[in-house]
């Protein structure tokens, strides 16, 4: 009787020193899975331990916003400005958003120089430019910058967004780490994953832009605006672009569509 009770005993320690083992394996294999998706999701490792004091969000993803201001989130990314989780138009990062003509506040159906707010009559009758605009040309008004009344962010989201000026963009391509995804978060959408000198990211979808009234290329890469003219050439502005194998600066057309990504 003494034997089976010692034997029995014996079986229940393999059994105790088996289960902990896969117990531990388990939540070693967890770990594990946790630390690929955070990599996957920009590079960031943090599995949700982790808390910031601008929110009480973990650096999981650049959807997790550090903050609020008029119901729309924002992301501290150690810069001057935070920047917004997702763009006008938008509810979540990887949505396009609405398209805006540099100086206007509404999205429109088509995008040239026919509909573009501050041609000229002769500009929209023939719908190229042949003069001077009538306003941000600075041969015109000495302008360099949207007055805030022209501000995309500004007049769809409250007077505590704007659009990021020319060295605001600068200073996020210059200090953040880039990195192209073809599916973030495995939404299917491609775009540019950018994180900042702390560690906490933004995700800029790949939306392009709108010419006339055919949206080009989604999904090849994205324009987003600046409220900066671009001065050696006032019929343009300027804005960041990027594709899967170029980040840039540069102008586009100001009647073009292109994406606009408020900052605080």
């Amino acid at each position: 009787m003494m034997n089976r009770i010692k034997f029995l005993a014996a079986v229940c320690c393999v059994l105790a020193v088996f289960t902990a083992c896969e117990n531990d394996t388990k939540s070693k294999i967890e770990e594990l899975e946790n630390r690929i998706e955070g990599l996957e999701n920009g590079g960031n490792s943090n599995t949700g331990n982790d808390t910031n004091q601008n929110g009480g969000n973990s650096n999981t993803g650049s959807d997790n916003a550090t903050g609020t201001a008029n119901g729309h989130g924002y992301v501290d990314l150690g810069l001057s400005v935070k920047w917004a989780t997702c763009n006008v138009g938008a509810t979540k990062p990887e949505e396009y958003g609405d398209y805006f003509a540099w100086g206007e506040t509404e999205p429109k159906t088509t995008y040239d120089w026919s509909t573009y707010k501050w041609a000229t009559a002769t500009q929209k009758e023939w719908g190229w430019v042949l003069e001077t605009l009538t306003k941000y040309a600075s041969t015109v008004d000495n302008k360099t910058a949207l007055d805030p009344e022209d501000d995309a962010a500004r007049a769809n989201w409250g007077d505590s967004w704007r659009m990021p000026t020319k060295e605001e963009c600068e200073e996020l391509l210059d200090n953040c780490t880039l990195k192209w995804v073809y599916s973030y978060k495995g939404t299917g959408v491609a775009g540019l994953i950018v994180t900042g000198p702390n560690g906490n990211s933004i995700f800029l979808p790949a939306a392009v832009y709108r010419d006339g009234d055919i949206l080009y290329n989604a999904g090849y890469g994205g324009n987003y605006w600046s409220s900066s003219l671009y001065a050696d050439y006032p019929y343009g502005a300027w804005r960041v672009y990027f594709r899967s194998d170029n980040v840039g600066r540069g102008s586009s057309n100001r009647c073009y569509g292109q994406s606009v990504r408020p900052v605080l």
